[in-house]
């Protein structure tokens, strides 16, 4: 199911990433209509573990799609997070995307890097349990959105944070299309 215009979303990949909070975001926009690119954070595009031990082959690097245009940014939780925080590429983005009125989506403890860039003050978000000392404004919302920030809770709710994307890059019958092909 295509539906235009044609949006783009830039999913970030590091070792260690949340299997179900990057698969299924990805797939939901990609039967949206997204074009979705897998973007590693290591200088080759060579094959990603996740933390339950799958491989996913990235599109390509973050290096290689520097400046280019994406609708959407969506910032995957589970260990490989650490890896992120330390990366400053992933704030800027973050930021740049922001600045821009794009959205940005982080999912499990990806939202502790939007905290490390400074973009959840005064906002309304969610987040994993094992992220809520560092993020003590943190509810307990599946999925919320406040503004471009778009934050969830876990791998739990991977499916309807990936809805929500679909939602905001195509709208609430683009939405409703998706649910229904899936059943949700």
């Amino acid at each position: 199911m295509k539906h235009s215009p044609a949006k783009s979303a830039l999913v970030i990949l590091t070792h260690g990433f949340e299997e179900l909070e990057t698969v299924a975001p990805a797939d939901l926009l990609r039967r949206a209509g997204a074009e979705v690119v897998l973007a590693t954070t290591d200088p080759r595009p060579e094959p990603v573990c996740g933390r339950c031990g799958m491989s996913l082959l990235p599109d390509s690097t973050l290096d290689a799609v520097a400046g280019r245009h994406f609708d959407m940014l969506v910032i995957p939780g589970g260990p490989g997070v650490k890896q992120l925080r330390r990366d400053p590429r992933i704030a800027a983005l973050a930021k740049e995307f922001l600045a821009r009125g794009k959205p940005v989506a982080a999912i499990c403890a990806a939202p502790l890097v939007l905290g490390d860039a400074g973009l959840l003050a005064g906002r309304t978000f969610t987040a994993h349990f094992s992220a809520r000392a560092e993020l003590p404004g943190a509810g307990d919302e599946p999925v919320v959105v406040d503004g471009d920030i778009v934050t969830s809770r876990g791998a739990g709710t991977a499916l309807p944070f990936g809805l929500a994307l679909v939602r905001i890059l195509f709208g609430p019958d683009c939405e409703r299309e998706i649910r229904e092909q899936i059943m949700a």
